[in-house]
């Protein structure tokens, strides 16, 4: 056997030697990962005010409010009327092509002529006959067959002549008018459309009273009461207004299943028409009470129920806390249940911990700064009066003054 053979069959000796320790090395477990301290905002929980009564969105309406159609049907040549505009009663809206009126009151026309002709003439044959029956020159039967033709003739005449009022109330009815003063909220109609005689083309709400419109739910309409009093604020501030309930509901919409309320305010301080405001009725308003409020970004869906992360002081970790929801407030949720005042709650990055995970109370910057400046001061004045000793010792021990 050669030097380089042996060489070769100690190596591969080697090798094979070292494969078990590989495979021990690529089947040993890794380390663990630990989770990232993470930074959260905390809130403390305390007691605090919470108005029970309920505010409702609601919008300002006109007391009476009208969908204007044309009595015909017809294709649409002009709107006048404009979405906003105030209009007065008489103003014309709307015209419909009357071009196919026109000729039908014309042919009414024609047919009142021809009634009023052939009435003429019973009526001359009519007056003829009974000279001559005066004379004895025809029956009685005769002169009762010439009233009967003139009372026929008398009646297509009047049959014509309503004819003809109809044909020209049609051609009128070609014209839209608003009927009463107000303001054009909606308009459901353009030039070139065929509209059927009663389709909605024109909306006007009329001038006047106005209303407070809102809903309710089921469980609250009961407590509404006709001629109840409304307290009734802007969407964007304002002067509040007092009104009264004027009517309720008596069916809930098929839609929501809440009852709609109408509460009557005073026109002349009433908010713009179509305004969004806030109606606070006095009949479901309660005491004020203390409670627990949290900020809805601090609950989260754990199970059938909610719940939030506790953060323990002491070891800097968080744990989950269930929780009952009373009801809202604005932004925040009133919890009935589950927290007590003095506890810290993670109020925003719930999604991202894991119970007993480590956290860091998270600091904006300001904040940050503001903490790192003070500390810096407090460091640099022990600093400050260790060097004064030392030069104190410093000159001391010179007998002089240290420079």
């Amino acid at each position: 056997m050669t030097a380089s053979t042996t060489v070769f069959s100690r190596a591969r000796s080697a090798a094979w030697l070292l494969l078990p320790a590989v495979f021990l090395a690529g089947c040993s477990p890794k380390p663990a990962v630990e989770d990232p301290v993470r930074a959260v905002k905390v809130v403390t929980v305390g007691a605090s005010e919470f108005d029970a009564q309920p505010e409702f969105s609601a919008e300002v309406r006109a007391r009476v409010e009208s969908r204007l159609g044309f009595r015909v049907a017809g294709k649409i040549t002009r709107r006048q009327a404009e979405l906003g505009q105030h209009v007065q009663a008489g103003q014309v809206l709307a015209q419909l092509d009357p071009q196919d009126y026109r000729l039908a009151a014309e042919a009414a026309r024609a047919q009142q002529a021809a009634a009023l002709t052939n009435r003429d003439l019973a009526a001359a044959d009519l007056k003829r006959y009974r000279e001559l029956r005066e004379q004895n020159f025809i029956s009685g039967a005769e002169l009762e067959r010439r009233e009967t033709t003139w009372k026929a003739a008398q009646a297509q005449l009047e049959q014509a002549q309503a004819q003809l009022s109809s044909q020209g109330n049609q051609a009128n009815y070609t014209t839209l008018v608003a009927d009463v003063a107000g303001i054009v909220t909606a308009i459901e109609a353009e030039p070139g459309q065929v509209v059927q005689a009663g389709t909605p083309v024109v909306r006007i709400a009329q001038d006047g009273a106005r209303d407070v419109v809102f809903a309710v739910p089921e469980d609250r309409a009961t407590l509404v009461k006709i001629g109840s009093p409304v307290t009734v604020r802007g969407w964007s501030g304002g002067n509040e207004l007092q009104g009264q309930v004027r009517e309720v509901a008596a069916s809930a919409d098929a839609v929501t299943r809440t009852y709609s309320v109408k509460v009557a305010i005073d026109a002349a301080a009433s908010p713009p028409l179509g305004a969004t405001v806030y109606a606070r009725p006095q009949a479901l308003a309660h005491a004020t009470t203390a409670v627990m409020k949290l900020p809805t970004s601090a609950l989260r869906q754990e199970g059938k129920g909610s719940a939030v992360w506790v953060l323990d002081k002491s070891t800097m970790t968080v744990r989950s806390q269930p929780v009952q929801v009373a009801t809202a407030d604005g932004n925040e949720a009133v919890i009935a249940s589950g927290i007590t005042p003095g506890m810290m709650v993670v109020a925003a990055g719930v999604h991202v911990l894991s119970p007993g995970q480590k956290v860091t109370i998270y600091q904006s910057k300001e904040a940050a700064a503001a903490a790192a400046n003070a500390e810096a001061k407090a460091s640099a004045q022990p600093v400050a009066a260790v060097a004064a000793t030392d030069k104190e010792i410093a000159a001391g021990a010179t007998g002089g003054v240290a420079k």
